[in-house]
């Protein structure tokens, strides 16, 4: 039988040891920008939060709301009595 023929590395060593391939590291670093979010669009998505959530309120407190609310609740009640 005859051994088989070496295989080439697929990968061969970097030019750099430590760091691997400019071309690699660039896109390391290009993946880690898009890692996750600034502190400017923390910002902006608390204050969209918070403005939501000031439009919910208004909209829940409103008076039609708490009167069909009330309307429901006796509606509901009269219906168990």
């Amino acid at each position: 039988m005859t051994a088989p023929l070496p295989v080439a590395d697929p990968d061969p060593a970097p030019e750099t040891p430590r760091h691997g391939s400019p071309v690699r590291r660039w896109a390391r670093l290009q993946a880690a920008a898009e890692a996750g979010m600034s502190t400017a669009e923390y910002a902006v998505g608390t204050v969209a939060a918070c403005a939501f959530a000031a439009v919910l309120y208004r909209v829940v407190t409103g008076d039609s709301i708490v009167t069909g609310l009330t309307a429901l609740v006796d509606t509901a009640l009269a219906t168990l009595s």
